[in-house]
This record gives structure tokens, sequence and C-alpha cells, in this order.
């Protein structure tokens, strides 16, 4: 995994994250919008986790969906769990199993299907991340991803993969955190857009 691949200077790092930036696959993230609000209506659950950074922004981006969006529009809510919080069962699984199995155990006993499993990894190479991808396919699942390269193993576990399109990690990592705020931000917006349309149209 590249780190500051490149990058000499604060000027290039901001001009190198615009480049990407307008490379982003946005039919992709499209459609992580409609499976996480068709999730949503259906009282699925979506469960999020990843390692480091990624992890971090497992539990930033379930607490928009569980709370951020519940907050500042109407409609039902999300029921969003990130796995990585629950540090005790994690270190238990890696204890007395494997650190490969922190997320497909705690998935094997609450995935139901048409849930969504979200995992995020960077490389899209980790193999506990690979392992709840395979354990949620397994379940009948819904698989989401948000990586960065080429993808790595994970495209092919991912019904929808939004592949940051760069080789630098701290890069991939920002554009992690745009695509949850711009998931968040549209989702709230098209709620609350169609209470609009819906009480206009009892007027």
């Amino acid at each position: 995994m590249a780190v500051g691949a490149g990058i000499c200077d604060a000027e290039q790092y901001f001009r190198e994250l615009q480049r990407v930036c307008a490379q982003m696959p946005l039919a992709e993230l499209e459609g992580v919008i409609i499976a996480l609000s068709q999730a949503c209506e259906q009282g699925r659950t979506v469960f999020l986790f990843g390692n480091g950074g990624s992890a971090a922004l497992a539990s930033h981006f379930s607490c928009d969906l569980g709370k951020g969006v519940a907050h500042y529009s109407p409609g039902p809510r999300f029921r969003a769990v990130s796995l990585v919080d629950n540090v005790p069962t994690m270190t238990a699984w890696a204890n007395d199993a494997s650190y490969d199995e922190i997320f497909a155990e705690p998935l094997a006993n609450f995935l139901q299907p048409q849930d969504i499993a979200l995992a995020i990894s960077g490389s899209g190479n980790s193999r506990n991340v690979l392992r709840g991808l395979e354990v949620a396919r397994g379940a009948g699942a819904q698989t989401i991803g948000f990586t960065g390269f080429k993808g790595g193993k994970m495209k092919a576990l991912c019904d929808i993969c939004v592949i940051v399109p760069s080789d630098n990690m701290q890069i991939i990592e920002d554009l992690h955190l745009s695509v949850a705020h711009t998931i968040f931000s549209v989702l709230t917006s098209r709620r609350r857009n169609a209470a609009r349309s819906v009480a206009a149209a009892a007027d």
C-alpha cells in the first residue's frame, strides 16, 4: 500500500486529490444510495466494518446513518451496526480463533437475507474484510464495498463496489469519507424532498 506515494508538498497533494475526485465512479455511488435507501425502507440491517482508518469510517458512517438520517430527515430509521465498535467481541474472536474471523463470526450471528454488509478496505485485500464479505454472500446479504487501487479481491465479492481510482492510501481514505458524506447528504435531501411532495399533494 502506498503511503503518500509521489507527494512532496501540500499543493501537489491537493492537486492529486482534485484529479482523483473528478474521476470518482458516480454510477456505483448512486447504486449504493439506492440500495441503502431500499434497505432502510424494508427494515433491513446495514453492517459496517473495516480496519484502521476504515474502522474509524465504519463507526462514523454508522452514526451518520443511524442518528444523522433520522435527525435531519423524516421517514423510517436506519438499522445500522458498526462491527468495529464491539472491541471485546473482536478481540475474543481474534484471540480464540483468528484475526481473519473478527467480522465473519459476528456477521454469522446476525445476518439475515437481504441485509447489507458494507465493507471498507483501502487495498481491497484485507483478509478479515474479505471473510466478512464471504459470510455475507453465503447468508444471502447484499454486499457493498468501498476500496481503492484496482479494487483488490474485494471487487469480486461485492454486488456494488465504489473504487477510488488512486494508489495513494491517504487520498483513498479522504475520498471514502467523502463518499460516506455524499451518501448521507443525498439520502437526507431526497427524504426531505419526498416528504415535502407528499405534504404538498395532501394540501
